[in-house]
């Protein structure tokens, strides 16, 4: 049998939308957390301690979730339509060139990477990091790009929260939410997270 999915949003009292501002999101956690903190039952019953921690342990997990634009999306559409977003494991089409120029310049930060991990010589070192620093340069300049295309997608979130409320529910017959758009920009978010870590393992391994 399947376990029920938990509603992080009910644990915050955060209502389902596919935006939160981080302010008001952080002050329901806190004050969440002051009403559920295991030491406000120390010297309870065991049973009664053992439940205070669940509670709290469920707390942090609903603000760790939902504080992430991609998570809170994904938890969202699970809720709401009895679906996860489906895993596409294929590049959007629009996206292709980026992941072919981050995977061609992560390659090379590797190879320069190592070699002035094997080099011996101060002499090679300095010819490793005069060969490094253009790659740096393209790496900041195309982490770039994908913070302001992140932040776009941010912003269309915000953009469809804003006529959430305006929306029919699942299973109105009138048109349905954007589930399709919302699901397309869990993935996105996705895609460019995983490359913006990327990207900064290898700023960090030619910062030499």
């Amino acid at each position: 049998m399947t376990a029920a999915l938990p509603d992080h949003f009910a644990v915050l009292g955060e209502p389902r939308r596919p935006w939160g501002e981080a302010e008001a999101l952080k002050e329901k956690f806190l004050r969440r957390t002051g009403e559920v903190h295991p030491d406000r039952v120390h010297e309870s019953a065991p049973e009664e301690r053992r439940r205070a921690g669940e509670l709290s342990a469920a707390v942090n997990a609903a603000y760790n979730l939902l504080r992430e634009p991609k998570e809170r999306l994904r938890h969202l559409i699970e809720l709401e339509t009895g679906a996860r977003p489906a895993e596409v494991q294929t590049v959007p089409p629009g996206l292709t060139e980026t992941a072919f120029a981050i995977g061609r310049l992560c390659r090379t930060a590797d190879g320069l990477a190592q070699e002035n991990e094997r080099a011996t010589s101060p002499l090679v070192q300095v010819g490793v990091f005069q060969r490094a620093q253009p790659v740096l340069e393209e790496l900041t300049t195309l982490r770039a790009g994908l913070v302001v295309r992140r932040a776009e997608l941010l912003a269309e979130i915000q953009d469809l929260d804003a006529a959430w409320d305006a929306a029919p529910t699942v299973g109105d017959p009138s048109p349905p939410r954007p589930w399709e758009r919302l699901a397309e920009i869990e993935r996105l978010l996705g895609y460019f997270q995983r490359w913006l870590r990327q990207l900064d393992d290898r700023v960090v391994r030619l910062s030499f």
